[in-house]
């Protein structure tokens, strides 16, 4: 059994980095509990390991007197004598009172405590590596699944990378390696919890940080990031060396630096933005290349409506609003796009009518409608193709989208069994 205690105690020493002494503190703390058992109610009784042999051994502390009432207590002057000569009445003496076969007893009550202290100083271990580690890039592999939660093996600990933090369009296979941001170390019921995110803007930023030497040595600032995890990325940029273009560093030669974040983000699209003071000058920038005609700029309100020509409309909102919502993100200006009216009042009467057969829609307000087409969703079927979290982020729409998602699909119902 001691061979292989002290075999254990080498792994768990050498794989996990848990100091030994702590180990062997735990065990004898254990083995006190067991020896209480096995030899009984004995004055100060203690246990030791040898940390060489792995022996056990179980010593108590007697009172020397010259008649013993309690033989757990006291010991006689002619048995102390015969350990130490000079022992006189009165004396406490350390004697050995290791029982038969005690290692055997003993060496379970050991193995469950020195799992349990393993468990104890790992959770202490995480903690004191990890506290002051959030916002750093961490690599690791895959282990399992528990529902949509992913856990990750760093090596020495186990994190886990929530279904909330993961990137919708992503799938991970067990014994994959993958490259995660350390979003916090949670104290939850089982101890010190290790949280990643790949979701998370601060994910593409420190990547950038990473890749391009200027951002990380302060020559260039990042300003602002706006992300739909999986799909798009905008990420506003600032140089403090007038000689340095902030976009062409991080872009890199031949797009190289770039190129090795998207292929790390799973061919995200990152648009990098020049930032600047003037508002209208950083949605110009946030919008390119769409080519926009008129500004209407609320300070108070931080509202700015754009003016596009016909052509453009569908370039400046992007696919379902993408674009103009990651711009107001950005920015922190809640933007309003809408189309040159003075051209043609043949395309106002078009908006006017695809206000009117979105509000057609049971559950929809004419309100709501007149929202949603001026953010790109012109028809019925556009609006089939949104997601709840979509519309969330549509001011006006906030509160609302969950049930103008049912009213869709029990429209979409009924006319499917209508045939229309």
């Amino acid at each position: 059994m001691n061979a292989e205690f002290l075999a254990i105690l080498d792994f768990w020493e050498r794989e996990k980095g848990i100091n030994r002494t702590v180990l062997l503190a735990a065990v004898e703390e254990a083995l006190l509990s067991a020896a209480k058992k096995a030899v009984g109610p004995a004055r100060e009784l203690r246990c030791t390991i040898d940390p060489k042999s792995g022996d056990i051994k179980a010593f108590a502390k007697l009172l020397v007197s010259d008649k013993v009432v309690s033989k757990h207590d006291q010991i006689s002057i002619f048995d102390a004598r015969r350990i130490k000569p000079d022992s006189q009445i009165g004396d406490e003496i350390e004697i050995e009172v290791t029982p038969a076969n005690f290692g055997r007893i003993a060496s379970q009550n050991a193995k469950q405590a020195l799992m349990q202290c393993i468990r104890r100083a790992e959770k202490q271990l995480i903690y004191t590596e990890f506290k002051d580690r959030a916002g750093d890039i961490v690599s690791g592999t895959v282990r399992r699944f528990d529902r949509s939660d992913v856990t990750v093996d760093l090596g020495k600990f186990e994190a886990v990378l929530p279904n909330r933090e993961r990137v919708p369009t992503e799938e991970y296979q067990i014994g994959e390696t993958i490259r995660c941001l350390v979003r916090a170390v949670e104290n939850t019921m089982h101890g010190p919890e290790i949280v990643l995110s790949r979701a998370d803007p601060q994910f593409v930023i420190k990547l950038f940080q990473l890749e391009v030497s200027e951002i990380n040595d302060g020559t260039i600032e990042v300003k602002g990031i706006a992300r739909e995890p999986g799909f798009r990325t905008k990420l506003a940029v600032y140089s403090r060396d007038p000689k340095v273009d902030p976009v062409g560093a991080c872009v890199g030669l031949r797009g190289q630096r770039v190129k090795n974040i998207v292929r790390e983000l799973n061919n995200e699209k990152v648009d990098i933005i020049k930032w600047d003071p003037n508002i209208k000058t950083y949605i110009t920038n946030a919008l390119a290349p769409a080519k926009l005609m008129g500004f209407d700029i609320d300070e108070p309100n931080r509202r700015v409506r754009i003016v596009v020509g016909e052509d453009q409309l569908s370039l400046a909102i992007g696919k379902r609003g993408q674009n103009a919502r990651l711009t107001s993100k950005l920015t922190g200006w809640h933007v309003d796009i809408e189309p040159e009216t003075v051209v043609s009042m043949g395309f106002e009467e078009k908006v006017a009518e695809a206000v009117e057969g979105i509000a057609a829609i049971p559950g929809i307000s004419r309100e709501h409608a007149d929202v949603l087409v001026h953010q790109g969703f012109l028809t019925f079927e556009d609006l089939l193709q949104a997601e709840a979290s979509d519309l969330a982020q549509i001011p006006g729409i906030e509160e609302n989208a969950e049930s103008i998602i049912a009213a869709l699909k029990t429209e979409a119902a009924r006319r499917s069994q209508n045939n229309i």
